[in-house]
């Protein structure tokens, strides 16, 4: 199993029945193929939809129904369409239950950056900090290091997309929950040790003697 696809099945574990779900463009994307059986979930994309689902299997693409990344997507029966200010209104408003974002860093402060790298070219912060500062519930699927690099650091290096704190971070190596006293480190991913994970954090973790191994959707 890849590290992107192993990252996607443990955060659909997080997702429970009934919820409205934003996902953010690339490895959050995923997310939706792997849903626990049984469970029955609505995602939205900023661009102005509830209820979308991957492109069928053979179905022809159209450049009228594409996700909030320019991807085509697929409607279920049932799904609507409308502007971006309702779109908005449902994230600021506080009625996502959750977003799925990807990360550039996240620090100890569980703050995330992952809109821009300074210097280099980028479409725009899309509605990345509105789902930080909105949603009820934040995690961040990512990578746990970038070309060696830790991503989860002290403090974050690129600029914050909220200064609000996520609420889990699940990489391929592990799984991190935010709390006021700092970053605690869940779980492992299976064949990881915790001073695997340690070495390639920046931040401080908090290990308890609990810490388990990740399990991920079938």
């Amino acid at each position: 199993m890849d590290d992107k696809t192993l990252i996607a099945r443990r955060v659909a574990l997080e997702l429970k029945d009934g919820d409205l779900v934003n996902l953010g463009i690339g490895l959050p994307t995923m997310v939706a193929q792997y849903l626990p059986v049984g469970i029955d979930v609505s995602f939205q994309s900023e661009n102005g939809i509830v209820g979308m689902q991957a492109l069928p299997v053979g179905a022809t693409p159209s450049a009228d129904l594409t996700d909030a990344g320019g991807a085509p997507i697929g409607a279920l029966p049932g799904a609507f369409a409308f502007d971006s200010a309702m779109s908005f209104g449902l994230i600021r408003g506080g009625h996502l239950d959750v977003t799925v974002l990807g990360g550039l860093q996240v620090d100890e402060l569980g703050q995330l950056a992952n809109w821009m790298v300074p210097g280099k070219m980028v479409p725009g912060m899309g509605g990345a900090m509105d789902l930080v500062s909105g949603a009820k519930r934040v995690i961040v699927a990512m990578t746990h290091t970038a070309k060696g690099q830790p991503k989860i650091l002290k403090r974050c290096t690129l600029p914050l997309t909220s200064i609000r704190s996520v609420d889990l971070i699940v990489t391929e190596m592990a799984v991190i929950r935010t709390t006021p006293e700092g970053l605690v480190l869940c779980e492992v991913a299976p064949g990881v040790t915790v001073d695997q994970v340690l070495a390639a954090t920046q931040a401080h973790l908090i290990v308890t003697d609990d810490v388990s191994v990740m399990s991920v959707a079938a």
